[in-house]
């Protein structure tokens, strides 16, 4: 998410304005009261670069926390739930594909375009039917993130 979110303008130590790289989405942040400690410790870059600027570990815990959950963007809240996002060409969400291959959509078109040339799709391979999946639903006019 380091690659969606970033950081537009600090207010304070615990407080920023965070950019959707994708959508322009404007969302204030604030580090949650409990995790402020946990957010002062920045070594999460060192193995992790791109990582969000808000996702920290604890110390002998392999468990990752949101350290703005109670404020986390919107696609955040989704994001445990989707393994591809669809965007169209306004970058808003119009799909997503949960799961191991799981569609869900509210758009016409994307439906339309998914029933036609992705659901008759014979590819075993995860990382090949990603792949292809990406090529129609580009060519089709959407956006396609992992």
């Amino acid at each position: 998410m380091g690659q969606v979110h970033t950081i537009k303008e600090t207010l304070s130590d615990v407080e920023f304005l965070v950019n959707n790289q994708f959508t322009g989405e404007k969302t204030l942040v604030i580090v949650d009261q409990d995790k402020k400690d946990l957010f002062f410790d920045k070594s999460i870059f060192l193995d992790e670069p791109e990582a969000c600027p808000f996702l920290r570990y604890k110390k002998g815990d392999n468990k990752a926390y949101c350290t703005v959950h109670l404020t986390r963007p919107e696609i955040c809240r989704d994001y445990g739930c989707w393994r591809l996002l669809i965007l169209n060409s306004q970058g808003r969400r119009s799909g997503r594909i949960m799961y191991r291959r799981a569609f869900f959509s509210e758009d016409i078109i994307l439906t339309k375009v998914w029933n036609e040339c992705v659901d008759p799709l014979d590819e075993p391979d995860d990382e090949l039917w990603d792949e292809k999946i990406t090529h129609l639903l580009i060519h089709a006019g959407y956006t396609v993130r992992k």
